[in-house]
């Protein structure tokens, strides 16, 4: 199974007899459901709908650990702690820890967290974003050292396999709702809980089928350009191109201007590159039709 340590990530530790109900509150999953041993993908929004941070959210005994971006730690404990007020909650970073990920593209899970849960070598949690994919995360000590670890390179891969966006290396935080980076595809956006920060803009998207802009699976004609390249269907604006790995890459794009593209033998583009555009495996979205492609951005 192969592992590595992913840099640049950041553990924080939630605690106190309010933690739970702080983050159901505020954040967009589902935290009073969340079973032991999952990593849930989860989003903090501005009221406008827009992805502020996004991050793993997991329990941790009585407490939780915020799996982020180490760049956006800082600013998500000071929006935090905007929440916060009287609440009976602590925020800490965790600086001994780091987060490693192993996986095995030939298994599946069973279903049965149990197995993931505190060993001699660190937390280990089920990664939801992967779906039935045996992908796992260990919170484990700095400077703890893998067997079997593999070039960052592989990660990507395994990503853009399974159509697994991050903000950095495929979208810019600010800049996309919710659907955009298909967490309503994997649990990351909750419909049923109460109001919670941007909840009113995400139910109407929902409600309306009105997301436009979705995660795909671009593959070259030949080695793709270099991420933030922009992608053009019938030279059109249609998304920019995200973490690539030889011909293949992640890409948010317009599926409308996509799939009329292709209707009409137009030519899909990143930057100059040939693509042809795939859907993930296991969403529930489709290309539209012909008739839905607009001007709009």
């Amino acid at each position: 199974m192969p592992s590595l340590v992913l840099p640049g990530r950041a553990v924080i530790a939630v605690t106190g007899a309010d933690a739970a109900h702080l983050l159901h509150n505020v954040l967009t999953c589902d935290i009073e459901t969340l079973a032991p041993g999952v990593a849930q993908p989860g989003a903090l929004l501005t009221p406008q709908g827009k992805v502020m941070f996004d991050f793993l959210v997991a329990r941790d005994g009585d407490g939780f650990l915020i799996d982020i971006d180490a760049t956006q730690a800082e600013a998500f404990l000071k929006r935090m702690m905007l929440y916060r007020l009287r609440s009976k909650v602590d925020f800490s970073v965790q600086d001994e820890s780091v987060v490693a990920v192993s996986w095995d593209d030939e298994s599946t899970s069973s279903g049965d967290d149990s197995s993931a849960s505190r060993t001699d070598s660190g937390k280990v949690f089920r990664d939801a974003r992967f779906g039935e994919a045996a992908v796992v995360r260990t919170v484990v000590p700095s400077g703890a050292g893998l067997a079997d670890a593999v070039a960052p390179e592989a990660w990507d891969q395994m990503r853009i396999a399974h159509g697994v966006v991050e903000s950095g290396a495929d979208f810019t935080l600010g800049d996309v709702f919710g659907h955009d980076i298909s967490l309503d595809q994997n649990g990351g956006l909750d419909f049923k809980k109460g109001c919670y920060v941007g909840q009113e803009v995400v139910s109407r998207m929902q409600h309306r089928g009105t997301a436009r802009r979705r995660v795909v699976i671009v593959t070259g004609d030949g080695p793709l350009p270099e991420a933030g390249a922009e992608i053009t269907a019938d030279g059109k604006p249609a998304g920019t191109l995200g973490t690539v790995a030889g011909d293949r890459g992640l890409a948010i794009v317009r599926l409308d201007r996509v799939g009329t593209a292709v209707d009409k033998g137009a030519p899909v583009l990143a930057g100059d590159v040939a693509v042809r555009a795939g859907l993930p495996p296991g969403v529930s979205y489709d290309w539209p039709s012909r008739a839905a492609d607009t001007d709009d951005a």
